[in-house]
């Protein structure tokens, strides 16, 4: 007669789940929105599932968004024909900017400094 020996394994203790840190979590978040790997690829890669991912990928985002970072859309779009440059911001609202003439990394930074204080 012969008996089959069958593996048992016994979780002891309070910690049965794995704690990830904010850093370790926002690590993870990063990577999965780097475009280099699917969130499948790098949810398998660090053991946890594509659920977890995306609820980080959530808060993440949330917290950014409480914290005034915003996302904006952008078009690339051929370059015009005048030769002073054009910058053209479609605001959510509906509202569009344009600034004719030489665009360069005072005029830029001038446009970021309006738009930040106006959304305070």
């Amino acid at each position: 007669m012969s008996t089959r020996l069958r593996r048992i394994e016994v979780i002891t203790g309070v910690d049965r789940r794995r704690r990830w840190t904010l850093e370790q979590k926002q690590a993870i978040v990063e990577e999965s929105l780097s475009g280099h790997a699917t969130p499948t690829m790098v949810a398998r890669k660090h053991g946890i599932g594509t659920g977890q991912l995306y609820t980080w990928r959530h808060q993440l985002l949330r917290s950014r968004r409480s914290q005034g970072v915003r996302f904006a859309r952008v078009e690339l779009t051929a370059a015009p024909t005048q030769t002073g440059g054009l910058i053209e911001i479609a605001l959510p609202d509906r509202t569009v900017v344009r600034i004719n003439g030489a665009v360069d990394a005072g005029t830029l930074r001038h446009v970021k400094e309006a738009d930040m204080a106006d959304t305070g």
